[in-house]
């Protein structure tokens, strides 16, 4: 009997606490309902420009900030307020410096159409005149190119002959200094030098021989040299 009572309480103690999270749900779904419906339907005020009374800086204040006191400021004043604002409109006008430096700017980035075709025509012939010049070049120096072709050839000929002489020169002098010396001797040595430059001085001489005797030999005869004896 204490067991089936302490059942039929607990299942009333459970009915209770559903029924009160039901309500707690719909009180909830309820609130946020209201709340979207009062988002919905609420109208600010509109703000009202004071347009009798406008907000004029005190330029002489120490409170009021600088950027306040400028021209562009007082631009601004005069365009939202107009003559209420108390600007002069003379004022705002540019001073010659800066109607200088407008101008400028103007000529610079917005010039005329005629001086932009000029400009145009100018950097085009400078354009064909370079590219004429490189075509002058171009066709000179393919007109040289047999001739340099030609001297490159004979210059790598006459290296390589030089290059042949100079090698059996060099294998004649070591012969002769094995022959001399008896042995094999290395041409940087200071008597391979040495013999060396005593050859050379012998050929100096036989050559400065050779000339004088073809001279001597080219040279006319005193007979034919003197002249003939006129006659009487």
């Amino acid at each position: 009997m204490a067991a089936s009572m302490l059942c039929r309480r607990t299942a009333m103690l459970c009915r209770t606490l559903k029924g009160i999270s039901c309500s707690k749900t719909v009180l909830s779904a309820d609130f946020r309902s209201g709340l979207l419906l009062q988002t919905a339907s609420y109208n600010h005020r509109p703000v009202r420009l004071n347009l009798r009374e406008p907000y004029i800086p005190d330029k002489d204040s120490e409170k009021t900030p600088e950027w306040q006191k400028t021209g562009r400021y007082d631009s601004k004043l005069y365009g939202r307020y107009g003559s209420a604002s108390g600007v002069d409109p003379a004022s705002l006008w540019p001073s010659h410096e800066q109607l200088d430096k407008i101008m400028a700017e103007e000529n610079e980035w917005h010039r005329p159409l005629e001086v932009m075709l000029k400009s145009i025509e100018v950097k085009e012939r400078a354009l064909t005149e370079k590219r004429t010049a490189k075509e002058k070049l171009i066709a000179a120096n393919m007109a040289k190119m047999p001739k340099m072709v030609a001297d490159w050839r004979r210059e790598k000929r006459e290296a390589k002959i030089k290059l042949k002489g100079e090698t059996a020169r060099r294998s004649k002098l070591l012969a002769e200094a094995r022959e001399r010396f008896g042995y094999a001797v290395d041409p940087r040595s200071p008597k391979f030098l040495e013999m060396v430059a005593e050859l050379e001085k012998d050929e100096k001489k036989k050559t400065k021989l050779m000339k004088r005797r073809q001279k001597a030999e080219q040279a006319p005869g005193p007979a034919a040299a003197a002249p003939p004896a006129a006659s009487s």
